[in-house]
């Protein structure tokens, strides 16, 4: 019984080995953990606030009072947060989880930012959405983000949906390390998911089971990442594919060393790319439809050297993806999670 738990256990996790490519793909226990898995479960994990009070929002202050208290918090948001003014930003300190109750939690023309030194941060099962300025689809006269962490720690940002956002859904900034993207749904964007603003080499990342549909570019964009680990994810149709240029998936920019595994590539104009300074290594991956580059450059590194995770078959991305992804009912509403 004992080695019967401790296996159901791991599968929760998602610590066991790499699935078998014939095997049907597991569709529960791993999908919904309560601890994140990857670069942000290293180096003492990430639990957000877990050990604080919960407490429930309704409303703009309440999120923003209780997101910057010095104490931890499990922070839920029932309902629609709209904020004032436009493209207001909502600071959040450490040791916090802020996490939508069902499918209902949401932030409107609102930004969660995560300020130098912040660690030890949950972001989980929100919707964040419309930002964006109209007429303003490059979004140079605004920094309107949904998620912006700086020099941050220690954070898991988990299915969560964003749409309509100027300028980046998520932009994860100058050396911030142990983070963790999993499950989010990027919809309906331009400048989607950017990582760097550094010289350094500091960053470590994994970016799994996401869905990025009707979005331009940064699908991420990843510059000067020691590590940046990409699998199992879904990316489909991209809003502007008549772009030559800047409509692009996965970009190992400037230094980084990049693995992408097992994911799924639909419509895609240069699915994955990588700077003549970059690494980037392909495997298990499906291309469907896809045109320009699709670079491959160097040894880059083995993920299984730093943490175990569960590889999914690139053929079954899709269809888990899109039962998966973005904010689930039961979240943040049965329990309070981590």
């Amino acid at each position: 019984m004992a080695a019967v738990l401790g296996l159901v256990a791991a599968l929760a996790l998602g610590a066991v080995g790499e699935a078998d490519a014939g095997s049907a793909p597991d569709t529960t226990a791993d999908r919904f953990a309560d601890r994140p898995h990857g670069f942000a479960s290293l180096a003492g994990g990430t639990t957000g606030g877990a050990g604080g009070k919960v407490v429930t929002v309704t409303d703009q202050a309440a999120l923003a009072r209780y997101a910057a208290a010095a104490e931890p918090y499990v922070i839920r948001i029932a309902g629609t947060v709209t904020a004032e003014p436009f493209g207001a930003v909502i600071e959040v300190a450490s040791d916090k989880t802020i996490v939508g109750v069902g499918r209902s939690g949401e932030l409107v023309q609102g930004e969660l930012r995560l300020g130098p030194g912040t660690h030890n941060v949950i972001i989980r099962n929100l919707t964040i959405r419309d930002s964006a300025v109209e007429g303003d689809w490059d979004c140079k006269g605004t920094d309107f983000d949904g998620i912006q962490m700086d020099t941050a720690h220690h954070v898991w940002v988990d299915h969560n949906r964003f749409s309509n956002i100027c300028d980046g859904q998520l932009d994860i900034r100058k050396d911030s390390e142990y983070v963790t993207v999993s499950y989010n749904r990027f919809e309906n964007n331009n400048k989607t998911f950017g990582l760097g603003w550094t010289s350094n080499l500091r960053t470590q990342i994994t970016i799994d089971h996401n869905w990025f549909a009707r979005t331009k570019q940064r699908n991420p964009s990843v510059d000067n990442a020691a590590y940046a680990h990409l699998y199992n994810n879904y990316l489909t149709a991209q809003a502007d594919p008549g772009d030559p240029v800047w409509t692009y998936g996965n970009w190992s920019r400037g230094r980084t060393r990049m693995v992408i595994e097992n994911s799924y590539y639909q419509d895609v104009q240069h699915p994955y790319q990588a700077d003549a300074t970059a690494e980037l290594v392909q495997r298990g991956s499906i291309l469907e439809n896809t045109t320009g580059r699709h670079d491959t450059r160097g040894a880059a590194f083995e993920p299984r050297e730093f943490y175990d995770y569960r590889l999914d078959p690139a053929a079954a991305v899709p269809a888990l993806v899109k039962r998966f992804s973005g904010p689930q009912e039961h979240l943040g509403r049965a329990r309070p999670t981590h």
